[in-house]
C-alpha cells in the first residue's frame, strides 16, 4: 500500500477531518495541504495535515478567505512537523485581525438596529444621529460602525 508511518490516505484523512475527498483536493490545489505521491500516483498526507485541516474549517466557518488562510498557512515549515510554538505564533499573528472580526460581529448583532450612519435615513433614530446625512462627508459606508482600521487587510508576513 505504499503508506509511511504516520501517514494517512486521502480516504482516511477524509474520514477523520470530516472534509470530503474533493475539497482536501481543493485545498491541495490551492497550496493549503500538501501531500506526497506514491509510485502508483496515490497521495499520502502527513498526520499534520489533520490540524491544518482542522484550521482550513474553523476559519471557512467564521468567513474568513482562503487566501487569508494561506497567508496564514505558508508561516508553518513545510519540512518538519509544526511544533506547539509554531502553531502560537501563527495565533498571536492572527489575534488583531480575529479581535477586529469578533468586533465587528458583535456590531452586526447588537448595533444593526440602530443608525449605523450608511445615508439611508429610514429609521426614526437616523435624524438624531445623522441629520441629513451629514457622517457622508467622512467617507461611504456606515460610519458609525467604521474605524480607520477596517479598510486594512490582515497581513500575516509581518509575524513571519
Amino acid at each position: 500500500m505504499d503508506i509511511e508511518p504516520g501517514e494517512l490516505t486521502v480516504g482516511q484523512l477524509s474520514r477523520r477531518s470530516g472534509v470530503a475527498i474533493s475539497a482536501l483536493h481543493f485545498y491541495e490545489r490551492q497550496g493549503l495541504i500538501i501531500s506526497r505521491r506514491t509510485a502508483g500516483n496515490q497521495r499520502r498526507y502527513k498526520r499534520d495535515t489533520l490540524r491544518r485541516v482542522a484550521l482550513i474549517r474553523i476559519a471557512q466557518r467564521v468567513g474568513v478567505p482562503l487566501a487569508e488562510v494561506a497567508a496564514i498557512l505558508n508561516l508553518l515549515p513545510e519540512n518538519r512537523t509544526p511544533t506547539r510554538a509554531d502553531w502560537e505564533r501563527i495565533s498571536e499573528c492572527w489575534q488583531a485581525e480575529l479581535d477586529r472580526r469578533i468586533l465587528h460581529l458583535e456590531q452586526l448583532r447588537d448595533d444593526f438596529k440602530d443608525c449605523v450612519g450608511c445615508g439611508c435615513l429610514s429609521l426614526d433614530r437616523c435624524a438624531l444621529a445623522n441629520p441629513q446625512d451629514t457622517l457622508a462627508a467622512a467617507g461611504p459606508g456606515p460610519r458609525r460602525l467604521l474605524t480607520p482600521a477596517d479598510d486594512a487587510p490582515c497581513h500575516p508576513n509581518r509575524c513571519a
